[in-house]
């Protein structure tokens, strides 16, 4: 798209400057030729700005789920945790998957409650259980959550409560739908603990 624009663009351009170059006082030409140049360096600065597509994430990331975490600054934690726990090419297979990815922000809200400064205070034995308790057998896409219990891979069930907002035991899913090539990221506020 971005080659699409950059061509009407340069149309645009080439037109303007032919039209502009036919008028009889050089010196308009020479400003309105700036004026497109201005507007030509605007338009493709917006245009680096993907957001500004407002493109769903499903049509950006192809990558695993595993690559969307590894690609997103605020699941650094997350990836930290999962490659500790030896679980990164596990998820990184077929699946498919459905992951609820805590937030950097709520890894740190678990250490502060466990007493721990972060992942390398804590064991693959002792991460393995928790992070697995975030991953569905799946592709559950949010138009596919109902009220119910849910059986995550760590053989415990997770509530999903759509009552006010969507809850994931008491966890706020706070974006839904980060789609991959083996499954779908839904971020979550709340680091989900199993009992």
């Amino acid at each position: 798209m971005k080659t699409t624009v950059k061509t009407l663009v340069a149309a645009f351009v080439l037109t303007l400057s032919v039209t502009t170059l036919n008028a009889s006082e050089s010196e308009k030409s020479s400003f309105a030729l700036a004026e497109v140049a201005e507007y030509k360096l605007n338009l493709e600065s917006w245009m680096v700005d993907a957001a500004n597509f407002n493109l769903k994430a499903s049509d950006v990331n192809s990558g695993s789920v595993v690559e969307i975490a590894a690609g997103n600054p605020d699941f650094s934690i997350l990836v930290e945790a999962v490659t500790k726990a030896n679980l990164v090419e596990a998820l990184s297979a077929d699946g498919p998957f459905t992951v609820f990815a805590p937030t950097n922000e709520a890894f740190k809200s678990l250490f502060k409650e466990l007493g721990v400064s972060g992942v390398k205070d804590l064991t693959a034995d002792q991460l393995t259980p928790i992070l697995t308790y975030h991953v569905v057998s799946g592709k559950v896409m949010s138009t596919d959550l109902k009220n119910s219990s849910v059986a995550t891979l760590n053989g415990q069930k997770i509530k999903v409560d759509l009552s006010n907002g969507v809850k994931i035991n008491d966890s706020s899913v706070v974006k839904a739908d980060i789609t991959g090539s083996n499954g779908v990221v839904h971020v979550i506020d709340k680091v989900l603990i199993p009992n």
